[in-house]
């Protein structure tokens, strides 16, 4: 499968690029191998627009428990990434949610906040029991129904279709799609086995494996074409399926012994939400015990695109355990955030002497190469950094094992890199199981 491998433009996080590349239309774009709260001091600036555009996009994302955390982040980033103005409310009486894998995200705002409000788009994320907690909220209805009757864009992906938006009385006449688990809910008529439905205004999509196609597409609604395709070649979208995804070099198993395998993934202000959440959603979803460490002095992190997370503890916390694996996430700033910590510094350096497995993606295997523990590996990272990586740089492949370290590009290629890691500690059976519960084209061979 051939890569978009743009270099990463130095902008501002919501900076929408315009460009002369001649590229595949949106429509042949693949889905990728699709605590308290604590203050959060790092501001994350406005978005910046099109100096043809005088508003902003308003688009309206509510989360609530058991939200799926993958959806909801995906579509924060991937909205903002193109300019939006996304307001992440909470249907719960508190800002701090805990979402379906156990991922803490902290919203922008209530949603009783937003009811006098005029958004361009309303997108719903699924999971259970989030959908339901979506569906039961009388404010949250409301305004979504007055979405509908003024045709104004609105989206759910996952079980929200036929959780969220059948009973409101929102799917009529409209052609849909959702989980296959939720499939026969829906309207036999009407309902669509596709992994993306527009109808009338309304976009429905599957689950987590299609959620990037899902936020391209309401990016396309919203701001063309051209602005949509910038941000799937930003993410290294694929565009068609003639290229490597994954190679392995001095192969060997990964053993941990028969307990769940331990997995550490520190963050810091500016790490790359899509990152840590897919990591976080996927191995949970594997039943690997994961542990989301901060790297600052307090647990909530404001991630790249300005989505707010908690993590289960502090680096400091974890600086005497054992781990099976760690892996770093990217995010140009919250890579840099992450080398400047000595503990990580050190929990890295006793897993290489332990050999135990490490890995890294986006940007992130930067900070593996600056301390010695890329020495005589083959690996990738961002287009933007692989040629730091010297001559064990890899850039034919998305996802880079070599005997017990991981690397991968990052952005989108996170969905590959976190089943690979799945196949590796418990098989290719639970890998693909998983995936299949993501709605995910796990590969054959």
């Amino acid at each position: 499968m051939s890569l978009l491998l743009l270099p990463l433009p130095q902008l501002s996080p919501f900076t929408v690029v315009t460009s002369t590349l001649r590229l595949k239309p949106l429509s042949s774009l693949k889905p990728p191998r699709s605590t308290p709260n604590s203050t959060l001091s790092i501001s994350v600036s406005p978005p910046t627009t099109d100096s043809n555009v005088t508003t902003p996009k308003k688009v309206l994302l509510p989360i609530g428990f058991g939200t799926e955390e993958m959806e909801a982040v995906i579509l924060i980033h991937v909205l903002r990434r193109a300019g939006a103005n996304v307001t992440v409310a909470s249907v719960e009486p508190q800002l701090q949610i805990e979402a379906a894998g156990g991922t803490k995200l902290v919203a922008d705002t209530s949603i009783s906040n937003c009811y006098d409000q005029i958004f361009d788009l309303i997108a719903l994320p699924g999971g259970m029991p989030g959908s339901a907690r979506l569906r039961d909220c009388d404010v949250l209805k409301r305004i979504t129904c007055k979405q509908a009757e003024e045709n104004r864009l609105y989206g759910a992906i996952n079980a929200a279709p036929a959780v969220t938006l059948l009973p409101w009385g929102l799917l009529k006449r409209k052609k849909v799609t959702c989980h296959p688990a939720f499939f026969h809910k829906l309207p036999t008529f009407w309902a669509v086995k596709t992994n993306i439905q527009v109808s009338k205004g309304l976009t429905t999509s599957r689950g987590p494996g299609t959620a990037y196609m899902f936020a391209l597409t309401l990016t396309e609604q919203l701001f063309g074409e051209s602005v949509a395709r910038e941000v799937a070649e930003f993410l290294l979208m694929r565009t068609d399926d003639d290229n490597v995804s994954k190679k392995e070099f001095n192969e060997i198993e990964w053993s941990v012994g028969h307990h769940p395998p331990t997995v550490l993934i520190p963050i810091a202000h500016g790490s790359e939400e899509i990152e840590v959440v897919t990591l976080i959603d996927i191995l949970r979803r594997a039943k690997a015990n994961v542990i989301v460490a901060s790297v600052e002095k307090t647990l909530g992190v404001m991630a790249s695109q300005g989505t707010k997370i908690v993590a289960d503890k502090l680096i400091s916390d974890v600086k005497e355990s054992a781990h099976d694996l760690i892996i770093l996430p990217g995010g140009t700033a919250g890579a840099q955030r992450l080398s400047k910590s000595r503990i990580l510094k050190k929990l890295l350096k006793e897993q290489n002497s332990a050999g135990r497995i490490y890995g890294a993606v986006c940007s992130s295997p930067a900070i593996l190469h600056k301390q010695g523990l890329l020495k005589d590996k083959k690996a990738t990272a961002h287009p933007s950094v692989l040629d730091k990586l010297e001559d064990g740089a890899v850039n034919d492949a998305v996802v880079v094992i070599d005997g017990k370290l991981i690397t991968s590009a990052g952005l989108s290629t996170v969905t590959d890199f976190a089943l690979a890691i799945v196949g590796k500690l418990f098989g290719n059976g639970r890998a693909r199981s998983v995936a299949e519960g993501l709605v995910f084209a796990y590969p054959k061979k």
